[in-house]
């Protein structure tokens, strides 16, 4: 027997190294990297609509940004290797 999605289920799921969260909810989903809140959102109208949906998904996956961003302390470190002596 198949249980009805009545409220979101959230999961951790590691891409590489990274940690992310998906969050499957009766409305779509989301994919957001652990510990930020923006992060692509699909609804399942858009999912399973066709062709049209599948560009608005794709232009929404390049636009969203999902890579996780250097720590402060990476960019520190950085900055200070790339000074001059």
């Amino acid at each position: 027997m198949i249980t009805k999605l009545a409220g979101p289920l959230r999961r951790e799921v590691s891409i590489g190294e990274t940690p992310y969260v998906i969050t499957i909810s009766p409305i779509g989903l989301a994919l957001v990297v652990k510990g930020r809140r923006k992060g692509l959102t699909i609804a399942w109208a858009d999912l399973v609509s066709g062709e049209a949906a599948l560009a608005t998904a794709l232009n929404a996956s390049l636009a969203a940004n999902l890579a996780p961003s250097e720590t402060r302390q990476d960019a520190k470190s950085k900055s200070i290797a790339r000074k001059p002596p």
